[in-house]
Protein backbone atom coordinates (compact mmCIF):
# COMPACT_ATOMS: atom_id res chain seq x y z
CA UNK A 1 0.00 0.00 0.00
CA UNK A 2 1.53 3.28 -0.79
CA UNK A 3 0.53 6.30 1.58
CA UNK A 4 0.63 9.74 -0.67
CA UNK A 5 2.05 12.35 2.02
CA UNK A 6 1.80 15.85 1.08
CA UNK A 7 0.84 19.50 2.54
CA UNK A 8 1.89 22.64 1.77
CA UNK A 9 5.29 24.30 2.23
CA UNK A 10 6.32 24.78 5.45
CA UNK A 11 3.62 22.39 6.88
CA UNK A 12 5.89 19.73 8.60
CA UNK A 13 6.05 17.33 5.52
CA UNK A 14 9.82 16.46 6.46
CA UNK A 15 8.89 15.87 10.22
CA UNK A 16 6.21 14.07 9.39
CA UNK A 17 7.93 11.22 6.72
CA UNK A 18 10.95 11.26 9.46
CA UNK A 19 8.58 10.42 11.98
CA UNK A 20 7.45 7.26 9.93
CA UNK A 21 11.11 6.62 9.05
CA UNK A 22 11.77 6.05 12.72
CA UNK A 23 9.13 3.28 12.68
CA UNK A 24 10.38 1.45 9.96
CA UNK A 25 8.23 2.56 7.19
CA UNK A 26 9.84 3.04 4.11
CA UNK A 27 9.92 6.20 2.44
CA UNK A 28 10.61 7.87 -0.80
CA UNK A 29 10.82 11.50 -0.95
CA UNK A 30 10.35 13.33 -4.51
CA UNK A 31 11.80 16.62 -3.33
CA UNK A 32 14.96 14.93 -2.32
CA UNK A 33 15.33 12.74 -5.61
CA UNK A 34 15.17 16.21 -7.66
CA UNK A 35 17.48 17.62 -5.60
CA UNK A 36 20.27 14.42 -6.73
CA UNK A 37 18.77 14.23 -9.83
CA UNK A 38 20.04 18.01 -10.37
CA UNK A 39 22.74 17.54 -9.08
CA UNK A 40 26.22 18.07 -11.68
CA UNK A 41 26.79 14.88 -13.95
CA UNK A 42 22.99 14.03 -13.25
CA UNK A 43 20.01 13.17 -15.83
CA UNK A 44 17.94 16.44 -14.43
CA UNK A 45 20.78 18.71 -14.05
CA UNK A 46 21.24 18.42 -17.98
CA UNK A 47 17.30 18.34 -18.53
CA UNK A 48 17.36 21.90 -16.60
CA UNK A 49 20.51 23.27 -18.39
CA UNK A 50 18.78 22.22 -21.80
CA UNK A 51 15.59 24.13 -21.04
CA UNK A 52 17.28 26.92 -19.25
CA UNK A 53 20.61 27.23 -20.79
CA UNK A 54 23.86 28.24 -18.38
CA UNK A 55 21.97 31.41 -16.46
CA UNK A 56 20.54 29.19 -14.24
CA UNK A 57 24.18 27.93 -13.26
CA UNK A 58 26.73 29.24 -10.92
CA UNK A 59 30.10 29.38 -12.02
CA UNK A 60 30.91 26.21 -10.38
CA UNK A 61 28.08 24.48 -12.58
CA UNK A 62 26.19 23.99 -10.12
CA UNK A 63 22.38 24.83 -10.14
CA UNK A 64 21.45 28.27 -8.49
CA UNK A 65 18.37 27.04 -7.16
CA UNK A 66 17.81 30.54 -5.46
CA UNK A 67 17.35 31.79 -8.97
CA UNK A 68 15.85 29.25 -10.16
CA UNK A 69 13.37 29.18 -7.75
CA UNK A 70 12.74 32.78 -7.96
CA UNK A 71 12.72 32.37 -11.99
CA UNK A 72 9.94 30.07 -12.08
CA UNK A 73 7.49 31.12 -9.17
CA UNK A 74 7.39 34.54 -10.89
CA UNK A 75 6.28 33.37 -14.19
CA UNK A 76 4.16 30.27 -14.87
CA UNK A 77 5.34 29.62 -18.45
CA UNK A 78 8.91 29.28 -16.87
CA UNK A 79 8.00 26.48 -14.32
CA UNK A 80 5.90 24.62 -16.57
CA UNK A 81 9.34 24.10 -18.56
CA UNK A 82 11.07 23.54 -14.96
CA UNK A 83 8.58 20.73 -14.39
CA UNK A 84 8.03 19.55 -18.13
CA UNK A 85 12.18 19.05 -17.67
CA UNK A 86 12.07 17.54 -14.52
CA UNK A 87 9.13 15.82 -13.24
CA UNK A 88 8.77 12.97 -16.15
CA UNK A 89 12.53 11.95 -14.24
CA UNK A 90 11.15 12.35 -10.70
CA UNK A 91 8.18 9.82 -11.35
CA UNK A 92 10.27 7.63 -12.85
CA UNK A 93 12.78 7.55 -9.96
CA UNK A 94 9.55 7.34 -7.27
CA UNK A 95 7.80 4.32 -9.15
CA UNK A 96 11.73 2.48 -9.41
CA UNK A 97 11.67 3.06 -5.64
CA UNK A 98 8.46 2.20 -4.35
CA UNK A 99 8.61 -0.86 -6.54
CA UNK A 100 11.95 -2.12 -4.18
CA UNK A 101 9.51 -2.01 -1.07
CA UNK A 102 9.64 -4.97 1.38
CA UNK A 103 6.94 -3.79 3.84
CA UNK A 104 3.37 -3.76 4.27
CA UNK A 105 2.93 -0.20 3.13
CA UNK A 106 5.43 3.11 2.31
CA UNK A 107 5.21 6.68 2.43
CA UNK A 108 5.76 8.90 -0.58
CA UNK A 109 6.15 12.38 0.16
CA UNK A 110 5.27 14.82 -3.05
CA UNK A 111 4.79 17.96 -2.23
CA UNK A 112 2.73 18.65 -5.40
CA UNK A 113 0.77 15.66 -5.62
CA UNK A 114 -2.45 16.85 -5.76
CA UNK A 115 -1.55 20.04 -8.23
CA UNK A 116 0.03 18.00 -11.00
CA UNK A 117 -1.53 14.48 -10.46
CA UNK A 118 1.19 12.33 -12.35
CA UNK A 119 1.62 10.08 -9.53
CA UNK A 120 -1.67 9.94 -7.93
CA UNK A 121 -2.43 6.47 -10.14
CA UNK A 122 -0.07 5.08 -7.92
CA UNK A 123 -1.28 6.23 -4.34
CA UNK A 124 -3.63 4.47 -2.27
CA UNK A 125 -4.17 6.99 0.57
CA UNK A 126 -3.40 10.74 1.06
CA UNK A 127 -2.06 11.70 4.28
CA UNK A 128 -2.33 15.76 4.44
CA UNK A 129 0.07 17.19 6.17
CA UNK A 130 -2.09 20.65 7.56
CA UNK A 131 -1.50 23.73 9.88
CA UNK A 132 -2.71 27.54 9.54
CA UNK A 133 -1.23 29.31 6.41
CA UNK A 134 0.66 32.40 8.91
CA UNK A 135 2.29 29.31 10.38
CA UNK A 136 3.45 28.08 7.38
CA UNK A 137 4.80 31.69 6.10
CA UNK A 138 6.70 31.75 9.92
CA UNK A 139 8.39 28.27 9.15
CA UNK A 140 9.98 28.95 6.03
CA UNK A 141 10.66 32.41 6.41
CA UNK A 142 12.93 31.06 9.74
CA UNK A 143 14.11 27.62 7.96
CA UNK A 144 15.30 29.68 4.85
CA UNK A 145 15.85 33.31 3.27
CA UNK A 146 12.92 33.92 1.35
CA UNK A 147 10.83 36.56 2.03
CA UNK A 148 7.39 36.41 3.11
CA UNK A 149 6.44 37.68 -0.55
CA UNK A 150 8.68 34.65 -1.74
CA UNK A 151 6.76 32.34 0.18
CA UNK A 152 3.45 33.76 -0.39
CA UNK A 153 4.23 33.24 -4.08
CA UNK A 154 4.92 29.45 -3.84
CA UNK A 155 2.01 29.30 -1.88
CA UNK A 156 -0.41 30.91 -4.81
CA UNK A 157 1.45 27.98 -6.87
CA UNK A 158 -0.44 24.97 -4.98
CA UNK A 159 -4.08 24.13 -4.14
CA UNK A 160 -5.55 26.33 -1.48
CA UNK A 161 -5.88 24.27 2.17
CA UNK A 162 -9.53 23.64 1.99
CA UNK A 163 -9.17 21.87 -1.39
CA UNK A 164 -6.16 19.88 -0.31
CA UNK A 165 -8.49 19.15 3.14
CA UNK A 166 -11.28 18.00 1.27
CA UNK A 167 -8.80 15.42 -0.97
CA UNK A 168 -7.06 14.25 1.93
CA UNK A 169 -8.00 10.62 3.54
CA UNK A 170 -5.96 11.29 6.59
CA UNK A 171 -4.72 14.58 8.40
CA UNK A 172 -1.71 14.88 10.47
CA UNK A 173 -2.41 18.49 12.41
CA UNK A 174 0.62 19.98 12.82
CA UNK A 175 -0.54 23.47 14.08
CA UNK A 176 0.78 22.06 17.80
CA UNK A 177 4.30 21.76 17.30
CA UNK A 178 6.90 19.22 16.21
CA UNK A 179 6.48 16.83 19.48
CA UNK A 180 2.35 16.32 18.33
CA UNK A 181 3.20 14.69 15.17
CA UNK A 182 4.65 11.08 16.92
CA UNK A 183 1.56 10.20 18.03
CA UNK A 184 -0.54 11.03 15.76
CA UNK A 185 1.94 9.03 13.18
CA UNK A 186 1.98 6.08 15.56
CA UNK A 187 -1.52 5.87 15.26
CA UNK A 188 -2.04 6.10 11.75
CA UNK A 189 0.89 3.40 11.34
CA UNK A 190 -1.15 1.18 13.16
CA UNK A 191 -4.54 1.77 10.89
CA UNK A 192 -2.09 1.56 7.55
CA UNK A 193 -0.62 -1.38 8.85
CA UNK A 194 -4.18 -2.99 9.23
CA UNK A 195 -5.39 -1.78 5.91
CA UNK A 196 -2.70 -3.27 4.15
CA UNK A 197 -2.94 -6.56 5.44
CA UNK A 198 -7.03 -6.38 4.74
Amino acid sequence: MVVGLTGGIGSGKSEVSSAFSRLGVEVVDADAIAHELSAPGEAGHAAIRGAFGDVVLLPTGELDRAALRRRVFEDAAQRARLEAALHPLIAAHVRKIIGEWKGPYGVAVVPLLLERGSLLPLIDRVLVVDCPESMQVQRVMARSAMSEQEVRAVMATQIDRQSRLERADDVIDNSQGFDAIAPQVEKLDLRYRALADA
